[in-house]
């Protein structure tokens, strides 16, 4: 095995369950919005149950009524009784099914709305949580979170918890039944009770772990396939489809052997406890049938107590394999509780202000770094008035695309200051800060809707001339006229039917269509080819009058009438001014520039 599989095991085996403690209590907190729900559950199961636990108490009835004595030791059939404790039967058992009905469709009722609002919480925590998660977690493993765990708690909410209720309330009532019979035979219980306890305890401490396990390595091996496929075309491109294959092997076959080890040692619980069951039955039936040879107990009561006592342990094997499967739902559970209470971007201090930027940027002795033992940007300093059009140019790794991240806000500086006209931008909203900018990224990102819906995206009362007249400006608008519906095409999912140029092209539109104060390209024109990169290159800077424009770039032909250009290595400006006073330099930027064009 090599190095990669060594290490994707390693990760896996890392993973150390919490608290079940902490799941339940946190899985009670979304059953208990339905309080009202669940307390009619539990009458249901509670009559329905009782209905059906009537059922043996009448048979033992009928069965003495086939022996009856009269008063000259004569014995004959009591056919009345018979038939009457049957029919008895007969209506208390489609009762309790009718019930037992009524009482399934309401659990499946109550883990729809379980899981709808669990959901509904996961995917609303994913929009306020820091980009440093997303950073820092695959996708694949969160959509893993919100698809496959949440719909292994739904299956165990619609089918475990009635089935516990069930149990519980069938073991109780059977026990009371059988001291009404014979007091003495409920002993045998005493021995083989504790031995079930014992076991399904032992089992569900080995398994607990498997299963929590599975959760972690299934969500793994989505994470991979979902990076797989979707830089599908990079490895077709660098023929590495049969690397790609073996190291999907390792995450599958982690997966796989955890699932296997949950499964195995979970089938196991049930058998074991049903072996210890069908022991306290065979003692019922030996000690019974002593009682019936000196005439302690009645051969009615006889029947009734093995159906009760087969009724009392049934369910204690049916709760061992419920627990095994709620093993796997408290596991999965437990990381979708991770996911939710996951810390959320630090809230706005409570003073904190709206802001309608002029677009004045400063920053002030900023120091920044991912995590302690790095620092990306050290000590950086400099000003931006409004209006001015700024470039930030650096070899790769130079913390051009940090300086974004900290103008919106994404991260929080470590020291040093960041300030809009003048303030603070940690005493500034973050969703205002933000409202401030229009940011065009290098990856692009359109959703599935059409090319009006994309481009107004930011503007949801644009009108249909309003984003006609960006499209035009952006030089997009006679490609979109030659779609199918024109602006009415529908986009698939991520843009994929048309090209990576034309695909920026419509972002920039949907960009110039904000009208803020403030405008972020980040290597906005990098998939867009050099013809149509001229083209766009006045109508952009038309656009751009009156806006604090800031632009990263590698292409540095794009950015010759920028303001100032802000030249950036190791986090630090070692190099500020025009395109032409930074060429008289003879410095790092000239060097830079030049080796573009070798």
């Amino acid at each position: 095995m090599n190095n990669r599989m060594g290490r994707i095991g390693k990760r896996g085996n890392e993973q150390k369950p919490k608290d079940i403690k902490y799941a339940i209590k946190r899985l009670w907190q979304y059953l208990y919005k339905f309080k009202g729900h669940l307390f009619l559950a539990l009458i249901l199961t509670i009559t329905s149950n009782s209905f059906s636990l009537i059922g043996p108490k009448l048979l033992g009835k009928a069965i003495d009524a086939m022996d009856t004595v009269n008063e000259f030791e004569e014995h004959y059939v009591d056919f009345d009784t018979v038939f009457l404790m049957a029919g008895l039967m007969a209506a208390f058992y489609v009762l309790s099914a009718i019930l037992s009905y009524i009482l399934s469709r309401l659990m499946i009722k109550i883990g729809k709305k379980v899981v709808y609002k669990m959901r509904e919480d996961a995917f609303a925590k994913i929009q306020i949580l820091k980009v440093s998660y997303f950073d820092t977690n695959q996708v694949g493993d969160i959509i893993s979170k919100m698809s496959y765990d949440i719909d292994t708690i739904n299956t165990s909410l619609s089918s475990d918890v009635i089935s516990i209720f069930t149990s519980f309330i069938t073991i109780v009532v059977s026990l009371i039944m059988m001291l009404t019979i014979k007091p003495i035979l409920v002993l045998v219980f005493a021995v083989t009770i504790p031995l079930s306890l014992l076991f399904t305890r032992f089992m569900l401490k080995k398994t607990g772990v498997f299963f929590k396990k599975r959760s972690i390595t299934l969500g793994e091996m989505n994470g991979y396939a979902e990076e797989m496929i979707t830089g599908n075309k990079t490895i077709k491109a660098y023929v590495q489809e049969d690397r790609i294959n073996y190291d999907f092997d390792g995450y599958n076959e982690n997966a796989t052997k955890a699932a296997y080890r949950a499964e195995y040692y979970g089938s196991i619980t049930g058998p074991g406890v049903n072996f210890i069951n069908n022991l306290s039955l065979t003692l019922v039936c030996i000690f019974g049938t002593i009682l019936a040879l000196y005439n302690m107990i009645s051969l009615g009561d006889m029947g009734s107590f093995v159906l009760y006592s087969r009724k009392f342990s049934g369910p204690i094997n049916e709760i061992a394999n419920i627990f095994v499967d709620l093993q796997s739902a408290l596991a999965a559970s437990e990381r979708v509780f991770n996911l939710i209470d996951e810390d959320p971007e630090p809230s706005d201090k409570p003073l904190a202000t709206e802001l309608n930027a002029n677009g004045d940027v400063k920053f002030k002795n900023v120091t920044f770094g991912y995590d302690k033992s790095r620092t990306i940007i050290d000590d950086l300093s400099f000003d931006v008035k409004s209006g001015e059009v700024v470039a930030i140019v650096g070899p790769t790794g130079a913390g051009k695309t940090t300086i974004v991240n900290l103008l919106m806000r994404f991260y929080d500086i470590d020291s040093g200051e960041i300030a809009v006209d003048g303030i603070n931008i940690s005493d500034i909203k973050r969703e205002s800060l933000r409202n401030n900018y229009t940011m065009v990224l290098q990856d692009t990102w359109l959703f599935h809707g059409s090319v009006y819906e994309n481009v107004s995206y930011g503007k949801k009362d644009a009108t249909l001339e309003d984003v006609i007249k960006v499209c035009k400006a952006a030089k997009i608008h006679n490609f979109i006229m030659h779609l199918p519906k024109g602006y009415d095409t529908i986009l698939i999912e991520g843009g994929t039917n048309i090209s990576k140029g034309q695909k920026q092209l419509l972002t920039i539109a949907r960009a110039m269509l904000l009208d803020k104060k403030m405008l972020i390209l980040d290597e906005a024109t990098s998939n867009v080819d050099t013809q149509t990169e001229i083209k766009i290159q006045d109508a952009m800077k038309e656009l751009m009058k009156g806006k604090t424009c800031f632009i990263i770039a590698h292409r540095l032909s794009t950015i010759q009438n920028a303001d100032l250009i802000l030249v950036v290595n190791n986090g630090k400006i070692i190099e500020k001014g025009r395109h032409e006073e930074l060429l008289a330099k003879n410095g790092f930027y000239k060097e830079l520039y030049y080796s573009q064009f070798n």
